[in-house]
């Protein structure tokens, strides 16, 4: 068989197999062991298939179609907040309707969180911590706080 007849014959079954095991890990050889090929010979067929033009070619539209699969956009982000928004309101659910709505006008940057911060906690004060910072903070207290705590800040000062 001539080297151009090779390129344009399709891919036989196990080099397909190899193809749709390989776009799971990129592992050559691990692929190569999961399509059936031996483990003693698996690198060397791994190597071997990577480098025939059908299977690079058969690959390279596998990850292309990962790829899209793969792809969060704005646009299906506010698609999938739409359609949680109609399901909710179609089942009268009002909290989920309003959290969708929510979450579209944030991402559609019409809706920007604002923390006041005053005071100080032991030895930070509040006003220095990042956003970040105090959602740590609220992660490790907030549970201590449930478990009786200091429910309602009536430890505070000035209560």
């Amino acid at each position: 068989m001539s080297r151009s007849t090779k390129r344009r014959s399709p891919l036989t079954a196990k080099q397909k197999r190899f193809v749709l095991e390989y776009l799971k890990d990129q592992n050559g050889t691990q692929a190569a062991i999961r399509t059936g090929y031996s483990e003693k010979t698996a690198k060397q067929q791994g190597s071997r298939l990577l480098t025939d033009q059908r299977v690079l070619a058969a690959l390279h539209a596998g990850q292309k179609k990962v790829a899209r699969k793969a792809e969060v956009t704005v646009e299906s982000l506010m698609a999938e907040l739409e359609q949680a928004r109609r399901l909710a309101v179609k089942e009268k659910q009002v909290s989920a309707a309003v959290t969708a709505t929510m979450g579209k006008g944030k991402l559609a940057g019409l809706l920007i969180e604002k923390r006041q911060h005053s005071g100080a906690v032991g030895t930070y004060n509040l006003k220095d911590l990042s956003d970040n910072d105090l959602d740590r903070l609220e992660q490790i207290l907030g549970p201590l706080a449930d478990v009786g705590g200091d429910p309602g800040g009536a430890g505070e000062e000035g209560n």
